[in-house]
């Protein structure tokens, strides 16, 4: 059965990151001094003293037009509540009840959830009196905690137990809650820049509006993660660790703190993928950005899908996309063939292509070439174009080996390899694409030299 579930409510800026972050043990959630900086829900693996649970980090609950970026940011957090199976009302210790705080518990009370009110930031002197003082939202007896320093997390045990402590069934064993029973699910991130329609897109996929989504550029600020299944042609079910990241700016651009650690999260996303899409608005074309964009996810090594949304709305698409084709071999050589697909994140057209595209890509991604397939293909490999000779000195190229997948990695030893041109070196990995079928996933080819036994230098020190 899954975890249950916790959801971390409260006005802006009470401390909900924090906690949150302190829940599942790691900096995960932005958090800053200024109020509003979460908006999308935001999950995670919750731990304390032995419990586990599901924990949503959710906006700062404004009262606010639905209309308005406030108001849908509350709309999210409202679903995260009806959805829980326990909501933790976090109040400010410091600052005391709030006419706004009184308004979220009134809706608290009207909701099935069960709530638990927690004063943080109550390592004041004064922090007990404004605990006291949460009794009046009628909702139990309030906790005084310290999400930042740890403090009075055994009573927040207490309160949580109840809700999310799991009964053991006698005489049967205890098994641990795996969501994906059949193996791991693909790692998929979703980046571009701002106002591509990340959001959207993964809103279509989900089938609801699971992110906050508006003409407003930069809605996203954390990136989000969201467990899915997709259904291929074969009506096989194949899991999706599905994540939405905030749009990728120019760095010159970017003078902002919050700005910055946005950037950073969504960079750590591309870090942990497997697979990353790079979505282009099709109204605008390919930009210098994108590029720079594309180049970052080839350095780290991560497979990757370019695609055109908003297709059904662009202009001259044939002209468009065999433009786009184009310059992306020019600004992306080191990555010939890279796979580019239409979408529209409104219709949901080409998604299922999209999908079947990035679990093929990950199989080439995760492939290892045995080892006599890669001896027979380098041996071929260099018969058909050997190593140039230069100063009349051949570079003799032994032996080939594979040390490792995910991306796909080959150590070539051989003699004065120091001096093997570039242009050798592309045509060996181009090789390598066409002929093992490894196809546009970063390849990683290393040179190194063989020892000589002969050499005075080297033999000095041997016995």
């Amino acid at each position: 059965m899954p975890l249950p579930t916790v959801a971390i409510v409260g006005r802006p800026n009470v401390g909900k990151s924090t906690l949150f972050n302190r829940l599942v043990g790691k900096r995960v959630a932005l958090v800053d001094d200024r109020p509003g900086v979460t908006r999308d829900r935001r999950e995670g693996e919750g731990h304390l003293m032995g419990l586990e649970f599901r924990v949503i980090d959710t906006a700062g609950y404004e009262d606010e037009d639905p209309v308005s970026l406030p108001g849908r940011m509350r709309q999210q957090t409202e679903a995260a509540v009806i959805d829980a199976d326990v909501a933790l009302f976090l109040i400010d210790a410091r600052e005391g009840l709030t006419s706004l705080d009184e308004e979220i518990g009134r809706w608290l009370r009207a909701q099935d959830t069960p709530v638990i009110v927690a004063a943080n930031k109550a390592e004041g002197r004064g922090a007990e009196a404004e605990r006291l003082g949460a009794y009046k939202l009628g909702l139990g007896d309030p906790l005084a905690l310290s999400a930042e320093h740890g403090e009075g997390m055994a009573d927040l045990f207490d309160a949580l137990r109840p809700h999310v402590e799991r009964e053991a069934v006698e005489g049967a064993e205890e098994e641990a809650y795996d969501p994906w029973p059949e193996g791991g699910p693909l790692k998929l991130a979703i980046v571009g820049r701002p106002n591509a329609g990340k959001s959207t897109l993964v809103n279509r996929i989900l089938g609801e509006e699971r992110m906050i989504t508006g003409p407003e550029a930069g809605i996203t600020r954390d990136s989000i993660t969201t467990d899915y299944q997709w259904t291929g042609d074969d009506g096989v079910e194949r899991p999706v660790r599905l994540v939405d990241t905030a749009g990728l700016r120019k760095r010159a651009k970017i003078d902002d703190k919050l700005e910055w650690l946005s950037t950073q999260d969504t960079k750590r996303a591309i870090d942990h993928a497997e697979v990353v899409v790079l979505l282009l608005d099709a109204t605008r074309g390919l930009e210098a950005q994108d590029l720079r964009i594309a180049d970052s996810v080839e350095e780290e090594g991560r497979a990757l899908i370019i695609a055109l949304n908003k297709w059904d709305v662009a202009d001259h698409a044939s002209s468009l996309f065999n433009g786009v084709k184009t310059a992306l071999e020019d600004g992306l050589s080191q990555l010939k063939g890279v796979t580019l697909l239409t979408v529209s994140a409104k219709s949901g057209k080409g998604i299922d292509t999209l999908f079947k595209a990035a679990f093929e890509l990950r199989d080439s991604w995760s492939r290892r070439v045995g080892t006599g397939e890669l001896n027979r293909w380098f041996e071929k490999a260099v018969d058909t174009n050997p190593p140039p000779a230069p100063g009349g000195k051949r570079i003799k190229l032994r032996y080939i080996t594979q040390v490792k997948s995910r991306p796909p990695s080959f150590v070539i030893f051989g003699s004065r390899v120091d001096q093997l041109p570039d242009s050798y070196q592309r045509y060996l990995v181009n090789s390598m694409r066409r002929d093992l079928k490894l196809g546009p996933v970063p390849l990683r080819l290393t040179m190194r030299a063989t020892k000589n036994p002969y050499d005075p230098a080297k033999s000095a020190g041997r016995q």
